[in-house]
């Protein structure tokens, strides 16, 4: 029988750890406090900045959105950022993406200072992340890396296949899995669209991650029997059975549950977990700031 890695049963053991060193910073009068940078007005971002704040609320944590028009300049946005970066009340500072089209995403990234950057996206925090110095790790690789973890499928001495090399996911979770450091020491291969025979490489995973952005990307014949399967995708698609929209994953999950050894569901995979590393960074930086 094949393993549902269960996201949001990791997740809610990552936040009782977290409401732990929250409760331990309360005593010392600190309140962990993240600020979030909407631009516009996208659905599937104020539906996932919700989330957020309802799990930075069980543990103790303050959050709060700063929502700014779709129109916004490049010059005011980056000012908006500079104001949180120095409002001592906020310890971690996140962008939501994607930005609109006339904006810089890497300048917009840039202006967030590297000490309250907890969703690691600063050049300066990829660099340390790359050199396999101290540094806040982007959420989504590093919930990934906790979830095999936590899961008891640790990626060490093992052939990660990534299929994706997006500076969201991809590239940093690369760098992640390749350091000489305890959860991580992997042999990573990273595919993209430029990959040749996609199948015949991914067969090899011992860990398969999709990072792909297309629905059911990955199949059943493109799995190695027992592989660990671990699904960052997040597609909304129409069921012809009752024309309405769900949300399905990278992977064909219905076919490969039948050939991997454990895999992750969509919704219920790597997004509870994501969610729950945020609230980790920016606890681990009201924690740096308190020491």
């Amino acid at each position: 029988m094949v393993e549902i890695i269960d996201g949001r049963k990791i997740a809610a053991a990552i936040r009782e750890e977290l409401k732990q060193r929250t409760d331990k910073l309360k005593e010392k009068g600190v309140i962990p406090a993240l600020a979030a940078v909407l631009v516009g007005e996208d659905p599937a971002s104020l539906s996932y900045l919700r989330s957020i704040a309802r799990g930075c609320e069980k543990i103790g944590m303050l959050m709060e959105t700063a929502e700014l028009p779709e129109n916004i300049t490049q010059e005011a946005l980056e000012r908006k950022i500079e104001g949180l970066n120095k409002n001592p009340k906020f310890h971690g500072i996140i962008l939501q993406l994607p930005l609109p089209k006339h904006l810089d995403t890497l300048k917009a990234e840039s202006a967030i200072s590297p000490d309250k950057d907890i969703d690691g996206t600063n050049p300066v925090n990829i660099g340390k992340l790359l050199l396999g110095e101290e540094t806040f790790l982007p959420s989504t690789p590093y919930g990934v890396q906790e979830l095999l973890v936590r899961s008891g499928h640790s990626p060490e001495g093992k052939h990660v296949v990534i299929c994706g090399r997006s500076n969201i996911v991809g590239k940093p979770l690369m760098g992640i899995l390749v350091q000489k450091q305890k959860k991580a020491n992997a042999t990573v291969t990273v595919c993209h669209t430029g990959t040749k025979a996609l199948p015949s490489i991914t067969r090899q995973a011992d860990i398969l991650v999709a990072a792909m952005g297309k629905a059911k990307a990955i199949t059943a014949d493109m799995v190695k029997e027992g592989a660990i399967v671990i699904d960052v995708g997040v597609n909304q698609i129409e069921d012809p059975a009752t024309g309405k929209f769900k949300l399905v994953g990278d992977v064909d999950f219905e076919a490969v549950k039948e050939k991997a050894g454990a895999i992750t569901p969509v919704p219920g995979g790597t997004g509870p977990v994501t969610t729950a590393m945020l609230m980790a960074n920016t606890i681990k930086a009201a924690e740096r700031r308190n020491t």
